[in-house]
């Protein structure tokens, strides 16, 4: 009972995160979203006795991609302040 109440709770926040991150004007913002989703996928795949495709997607999804978007978003802010119009 209490693994489906989290799974369910754990969906509805991943709705939520997901219509944020379409409907938000902010990309930081939606990238965190983002992240927020494959967080709490990892968490079902946890409580979904996958441990290991759990911890491939809280890796992957929440941590290196999340990095990788900021990461990009720093140098796209940089290269347009630096170029002259």
């Amino acid at each position: 009972m209490f693994e489906t109440i989290t799974l369910i709770f754990l969906g509805l926040i991943s709705v939520a995160a997901a219509i944020f991150a379409i409907y938000t004007r902010r990309v930081v913002s939606a990238v965190i979203a983002s992240g927020v989703i494959s967080l709490s996928a990892s968490i079902m795949f946890l409580l979904a006795a996958a441990p290991d495709v759990a911890m491939t997607e809280a890796t992957i999804g929440a941590g290196l991609t999340t990095v990788i978007f900021l990461y990009a978003l720093k140098h796209i802010r940089s290269s347009r302040e630096g170029r002259d119009d």
